[in-house]
């Protein structure tokens, strides 16, 4: 049985390896920006000068660094992942940029430990996987979104109906849809 659970574990890493690498070529190839516009996505998203901000499934930063650049000397990035090497990457670009708005976070977007109500906005782009599923992220979103803030969703195809029932279960209105991001309101 423990030989099994080995075998699973490397093959799981195998493929993380793989997805890391292929993230990581495309987010960090200056040819994507003609094709992703990180900073009209972030304002689309509602992103504005001085707001406390959660970056969910921060990556390899592409939207860390303009999102820091938009929110200011006032503003506050905390940039969250559950890979290490995405988080380390991160914090070298943070430091490379001089950013002091930002904090990068190796943790799950379910679970964390920020105040209640304590954040403006949460984004949530190029999610292929939800670890824990949508449910328990929405929930932890409601409770450390402030009344008024928002999340920016990027759907995939099809589960628009299923991700608006989650948000009004857990008190979000949907806001407005921009292309492939949905925006959610607490109220």
């Amino acid at each position: 049985m423990k030989c099994k659970v080995l075998q699973a574990k490397a093959k799981r890493e195998r493929g993380s390896k793989l997805g890391y690498w292929c993230i990581i070529f495309m987010h960090d190839n200056p040819l994507f920006n003609l094709f992703k516009d990180p900073v009209k996505k972030l304002k689309s998203a509602g992103l504005k000068e001085g707001m406390k901000v959660l970056e969910v499934g921060c990556g390899p930063g592409f939207y860390t660094i303009p999102a820091a650049n938009i929110v200011g000397e006032k503003g506050k990035v905390w940039a969250m992942d559950l890979h290490t090497g995405f988080i380390r990457r991160v914090e070298r670009k943070v430091r490379q940029e001089a950013l002091k708005n930002v904090a990068v976070i190796d943790g799950n977007a379910a679970n964390t430990s920020f105040a209640p109500a304590s954040l403006d906005l949460a984004f949530l782009f190029g999610l292929g996987h939800i670890s824990g599923g949508l449910e328990p992220l929405i929930k932890e979103m409601s409770r450390i979104i402030r009344q008024g803030g928002s999340v920016a969703f990027e759907t995939g195809h099809g589960r628009e109906e299923k991700i608006i029932k989650v948000f009004k279960k857990h008190g979000f209105g949907f806001d407005k849809r921009e292309r492939r991001v949905m925006l959610f309101r607490k109220v």
